[in-house]
């Protein structure tokens, strides 16, 4: 498992909530973590809001 993966597991309330407020777009269904996933629901925040997966995890990473 990644550092990225592992903070995704160990933080996902706090990073579901800076989520939604720099992203506002983003709906509790879209943002439903599931272990294993990771690339999926990255996949899914790229689709809404237009910005890569390096940027994604960037903000991620940054919480």
């Amino acid at each position: 498992m990644s550092a990225f993966e592992d903070k995704m597991k160990g933080n996902w309330n706090q990073i579901k909530g800076k989520l939604k407020q720099q992203y506002g777009e983003l709906s509790d269904d879209e943002l439903t973590y599931a272990e294993g996933q990771e690339d999926e629901l990255l996949g899914k925040i790229q689709k809404k809001t237009g910005k890569s997966k390096e940027e994604i995890k960037g903000f991620i990473d940054s919480i």
